[in-house]
């Protein structure tokens, strides 16, 4: 018998059916199929033709195709029905700028799912509410649902990245030399950064985030030179408590040409990622894409203030983050400094 547990197959019941006529038991049809032998006796039992006391595989066929059936819709935990407390629960989160990551895990964290349509309390998944949400037929309600999710598309698709052109920065550290107990994020203070670039590439907002809390600072800026650069970051960061600026690991843009003056300023060590390689920061893209939700592509962020910005990371900073346990960042970053 395999690791891995598959369902039988139309000849594996023909085959136990002839098996059964012979005279064989369940452990001996079990070793002749490599099965179980619970496998075999359960299978007899659900194709049991009463009437002649005896196993058909038509039966077991239709058993199996009627409860895959009947799991389809079982599986369909939020119902047709919208005025049913669990599309209450799903429509009051997307209404309040959560992700349907959120939403389903504060139903595993704190209140599982109730309703009618249900045998008991269960919970849901993210891809529950996605395929619910995309599943509606087409309404108001239903482009007001998808304009709630963060990246709101009239439907669903795979995501593609594009290439950011390679510019050469003089006596840099690359991320090779960064030590390896940045990765675990056990020890705060170890920051990503990088642009947010607004209407034809004119105008730019810095964006910083730290690893271990995922707090996020948002830096204005007049242009994209680098000396406009150090003075936004060099700001931004001498807010933060000395223990908590270690590191800042950024991308190869130009912008980036004083790190030098930004590391000595500030006190950190400046590690660059490899060419063509955002991964390397990964939780300072998936901030931008979160940033981007609130100012998407094609803005004018010249317009905008270092109010505006902060307004934007009072929002990002109290998101309950499904990665810290539903808690926000601002609640895990202030408990780091009180700690410090």
């Amino acid at each position: 018998m395999g690791l891995q547990y598959s369902h039988l197959s139309e000849s594996e019941r023909f085959q136990i059916e002839s098996l059964t006529f012979a005279g064989f038991c369940d452990a001996q049809i079990a070793a002749i199929l490599h099965r179980h032998r619970s496998t075999i006796g359960r299978e007899r039992q659900r194709g049991l033709w009463a009437a002649f006391g005896r196993y058909l595989c038509e039966f077991g066929t239709q058993h199996y195709s009627d409860g895959r059936r009947r799991a389809g819709l079982a599986r369909r935990k939020l119902g047709q029905d919208l005025t049913s407390p669990a599309w209450q629960h799903v429509m009051q989160g997307l209404r309040c700028d959560f992700s349907p990551q959120i939403i389903a895990g504060r139903f595993r964290a704190f209140e599982p799912i109730p309703g009618a349509h249900l045998k008991r309390s269960v919970y849901v998944s993210h891809e529950t509410i996605y395929r619910a949400v995309y599943g509606l037929a087409r309404s108001t309600l239903k482009t007001e649902l998808i304009s709630c999710l963060w990246q709101s598309r009239s439907a669903r698709r795979r995501q593609q990245h594009g290439r950011r052109r390679f510019t050469g920065l003089q006596d840099i550290t690359p991320i090779s030399l960064r030590p390896a107990h940045v990765l675990n994020r056990l020890q705060p203070g170890h920051w990503e950064g990088d642009l947010v670039k607004g209407a034809r590439g004119k105008s730019a907002i810095g964006t910083l985030v730290e690893r271990t809390s995922r707090q996020v600072l948002l830096v204005h800026l007049d242009d994209c030179s680098s000396g406009i650069a150090l003075a936004g970051f060099k700001h931004r960061l001498l807010e933060v408590p000395q223990a908590l600026r270690l590191s800042l690991t950024y991308d190869r843009g130009t912008e980036m040409a004083k790190h030098k003056e930004l590391a000595a300023a500030v006190g950190v060590k400046v590690f660059f990622c490899d060419a063509y390689s955002p991964w390397q920061r990964p939780t300072n893209e998936n901030t931008n894409g979160l940033v981007r939700r609130y100012l998407p592509k094609g803005t004018d962020l010249s317009e905008l203030t270092q109010e505006d910005l902060r307004k934007i990371e009072t929002l990002l900073n109290s998101r309950p983050r499904q990665v810290l346990g539903y808690k926000t960042s601002q609640e895990i970053f202030d408990a780091l400094c009180a700690h410090l």
